[in-house]
């Protein structure tokens, strides 16, 4: 399975101290290295985190980011999309290869692209 997360808190945290500028990126720092701590398959970027594994081992690790951004402020926000498709693994970077495959065919057949 595939998810991509997005993890980040919101209203101050308690002894209201936080950026002065907003930002949260201590905070998804904090949720970014469980995610690499825990050895899955994964890619971060400016949007969203994506991670591969079974079930348990990804909602697992989801948990734990979520909970290492909860100092950092008042409530946490989730946003959370899932690729469920049994028998699949290696599919972080093999729906990016058929994509750019089928990119590079349409432009070589002269269609869209």
């Amino acid at each position: 399975m595939l998810v991509a997360f997005s993890v980040a808190p919101s209203g101050q945290p308690q002894g209201g101290t936080g950026n002065a500028d907003g930002s949260v990126h201590d905070a998804v720092a904090a949720a970014v290295r469980v995610v690499r701590d825990s050895g899955l398959p994964h890619r971060t970027t400016s949007m969203f985190t994506e991670i591969e594994g079974e079930w348990d081992e990804v909602f697992d690790v989801v948990k734990r980011a979520t909970d290492a951004v909860a100092p950092y402020g008042s409530r946490v926000s989730l946003v959370l999309k899932a690729d469920i498709r049994p028998g699949y693994s290696g599919e972080l970077d093999g729906k990016i290869e058929r994509l750019e495959a089928a990119v590079d065919r349409q432009k070589a057949e002269g269609g869209l692209g």
